[in-house]
């Protein structure tokens, strides 16, 4: 049976379109100097001994953006100053690998070979000393959407994006390192595609790899696809992965634009996106989402959590 399912599809499957959350923007100060909008946040996490998150941060007519690290302090998100921007990076995520903190990001520029045309590779950073981050490896050009976690027996799972004549608009792939020295863009494209998540004219791709306790895989992840205009829709979705058999779940949404509070967006073809940045599960059952909202804000909302039924699988 086909896992396939459209963006309208999943809609309709969604029972929680029409409901709305109030106060989900997050409480970020940066200055009143600060112009920049921030964006596609992780989800929070503890290192040297603070809460802190990953965020993207640029100005609204720009691309540009640099990957800023914040801090809670009195229920507030600040930045933290033991830390450098790291610059002209998208998209930030993390991930913890033999107790190691990885950072990726998104760094786009100028194709060498194509004069005025963006392209884009993944980069990833580790931490060498506390508070300092050094470049390590990249992914293949034209490869967004790649993320790790470290399996109980050490091994890493890569999930991949591939496009082009392998992935078209953008697939889901997965492969199995052995260390981080294996990680490169050779590793990265030699990753198995799940071809039967996605029409045709959609789009997707993971945001965050949760371990579950029967050894699966929760993946949060992401759908979308352009409407007639030529407006962009995303939305927050997540499907279980089975690496030893390679099968997968449906994809299912678990938020929409209109779950968060209205808000501002870059531009208007851009009103309805939401974009996944990390999902931190809770004890009772729920999970609070973490998202970039319409490329301007990041949001928060308590969710059901998505994974829970899926442990007993």
């Amino acid at each position: 049976m086909s896992a396939i399912r459209t963006c309208q599809q999943l809609l309709d499957e969604f029972p929680y379109a029409n409901v709305r959350h109030s106060n989900t923007k997050l409480p970020i100060q940066l200055g009143k100097e600060n112009e920049k909008d921030i964006y596609n946040i992780s989800a929070p996490f503890i290192h040297n001994g603070e809460q802190m998150l990953l965020a993207r941060a640029e100005l609204r007519k720009s691309e540009d953006s640099n990957v800023i690290f914040l801090k809670n302090k009195d229920n507030a998100w600040i930045p933290d100053e033991h830390y450098e921007p790291l610059q002209h990076l998208q998209d930030p995520f993390y991930c913890k690998i033999g107790g190691i903190l990885v950072i990726g990001g998104v760094s786009a520029y100028e194709d060498p070979c194509s004069k005025g045309i963006l392209t884009y590779h993944t980069v990833f950073y580790r931490e060498v000393i506390p508070y300092r981050f050094q470049k390590f490896t990249q992914g293949p050009e034209h490869m967004k959407d790649i993320r790790l976690l470290e399996l109980p027996n050490k091994k890493i799972l890569v999930t991949t994006r591939p496009q082009g004549t392998v992935g078209g608009r953008g697939k889901i792939g997965y492969a199995i390192i052995n260390t981080l020295d294996k990680l490169n863009p050779d590793s990265i494209l030699s990753a198995r595609i799940l071809d039967d998540q996605f029409v045709k004219d959609e789009w997707g791709g993971t945001n965050e790899l949760h371990l579950l306790k029967n050894g699966k895989i929760g993946v949060l992840s992401h759908i979308a696809n352009f409407d007639d205009e030529g407006n962009r829709h995303y939305y927050s979705t997540c499907f279980l992965l089975d690496v030893e058999s390679g099968l997968h779940s449906p994809m299912k949404i678990i938020a929409v634009r209109n779950n968060f509070q209205k808000g501002e967006s870059k531009r208007e073809d851009l009103s309805d996106v939401i974009f996944s940045g990390g999902l931190v599960r809770e004890q009772n059952g729920t999970a609070r989402l973490y998202c970039g909202v319409g490329d301007a804000e990041a949001h928060c909302i308590s969710i059901i959590d998505p994974f829970k039924d899926w442990e007993n699988y």
